[in-house]
């Protein structure tokens, strides 16, 4: 089917040429279009311009979406989430509301693994069943790609479970899904005191069985004080790289540990939380070319520190924004609360925002050739917005302003 969106009042096209992803000033860069037209044909992106250079004639046996009055942007690309999940930790959440910290909390035995006991009593079916309605409620928030974590399983059989659920929702989903291998994401109680066992687990047994079935695209790790520390993780990620999985790392979360320099010195495709990575980890990051991740619903549901957003796009890193939408220490999968947390606490600007949350987020999935900007020969993931210009939308938050989504060519009601 062809499809021509037109009349539309402001185009955010984020990149007008390709792929690039972007760092420093050229975030601010959006390829702004006043008064604009889109042309697709077969979910790819055929045409961009202003409507006076469009010919009318030419839109026969063409669906026309009149976006009058509308701003219409790349669908946003959350590059990190662990919404695959079973339970709820509600009752974490007072705790902390009354001081108690999250590793407090850990100790007691919740946290994570207050999750994992959730998980693996659930069946897949059920599993799929809670993230359906997740995925349902970020497609119509403007979603229309996401990274699922494993990592709530932490044995051979429930992590393949959470992954085969993971791939199954890809498949049987309008909302595009990229898969994850997190099986260290915390140490299981039947190896309490035996990680090294645990870490062989994975290494031996865990990925080389992801790898065969191709259940995941990339492998990922809980580098931080109390999970795996940097060795763990190099043997971890290192192994995975041979089973050719690429890599990701959850980074300097609430410690400066070197989680940093370890996903450099591996060629990570993103290093992810980053709120203590010291100067020497940001210019880490930028020679290996390593995108940041940054989450700042974590940072703000935990009433943790923030990460150095000013700093890492000044260094000329390129930055991303995600949710990391979990039970446990960001149940929020609005991506739009995201980037006005991050112009409120981080110091970005809307511009840095929206380019973080589409095309540096896409790179950060290795998808920015084909995602991430409204650019000619990219999938047509789009999103029409009920705002005067883009600067609204991280302006008037807790408002869903999406009226429409355009997934692969196809318009979806909101």
């Amino acid at each position: 089917m062809n499809l021509a969106l037109i009349n539309i009042k402001q185009l955010v096209a984020v990149s007008t040429d390709g792929n690039r992803i972007k760092a420093k000033e050229d975030m601010r860069e959006l390829g702004i279009i006043e008064n604009a037209a889109v042309l697709i044909e077969n979910g790819v992106i055929t045409w961009v311009g202003r409507m006076e250079e469009l010919s009318m004639g030419s839109l026969k046996d063409t669906e026309v979406l009149d976006c009058l009055d509308n701003v219409v942007m790349p669908g946003f690309v959350d590059s990190h989430t662990h919404l695959l999940f079973a339970g709820s930790r509600e009752d974490e959440f007072a705790l902390r509301s009354q001081g108690v910290t999250y590793r407090e909390i850990a100790a007691r035995g919740g946290g994570i693994l207050n999750t994992v006991k959730h998980v693996r009593q659930a069946t897949k079916k059920e599993l799929k069943k809670n993230a359906r309605q997740w995925l349902s409620a970020m497609l119509q928030q403007g979603t229309t790609t996401v990274e699922i974590k494993s990592g709530y399983g932490l044995d051979t059989q429930s992590e393949i479970k959470m992954l085969e659920a993971i791939n199954e929702l890809n498949k049987e989903e309008v909302m595009a899904v990229v898969p994850t291998f997190l099986g260290a994401h915390a140490v299981p109680p039947e190896f309490k005191d035996q990680k090294a066992d645990y870490v062989e687990t994975i290494t031996n047994t865990m990925i080389p069985y992801v790898s065969s079935k191709k259940l995941a695209l990339f492998c990922d790790v809980f580098c931080e004080q109390g999970y795996f520390d940097v060795e763990d993780s190099r043997v971890i990620l290192t192994q995975a790289k041979q089973f050719g999985l690429h890599v990701k790392l959850h980074a300097e979360e609430f410690s400066s540990s070197g989680g940093a320099e370890l996903a450099a010195s591996l060629g990570a495709v993103s290093a992810d939380h980053l709120e203590h990575i010291t100067e020497k980890g940001i210019q880490a990051l930028l020679k290996a070319g390593v995108v940041a991740t940054l989450l700042p619903g974590v940072s703000f549901f935990l009433n943790h520190q923030y990460a150095p957003a000013r700093k890492l796009i000044d260094a000329g890193v390129t930055v991303a924004i995600a949710t990391d939408f979990n039970p446990g220490s960001c149940m929020s999968y609005s991506m739009p609360l995201m980037m006005t947390i991050a112009c409120t606490h981080m110091g970005m600007t809307p511009e840095e925002v929206i380019t973080a949350s589409t095309l540096n987020a896409a790179a950060a999935l290795n998808l920015s050739h084909e995602l991430g900007s409204i650019t000619v020969g990219k999938k047509a993931d789009m999103i029409v917005l009920d705002i005067p210009n883009y600067t609204y939308l991280p302006y008037h938050f807790g408002e869903n302003h999406v009226v429409k989504v355009v997934k692969d060519g196809v318009v979806l009601e909101c």
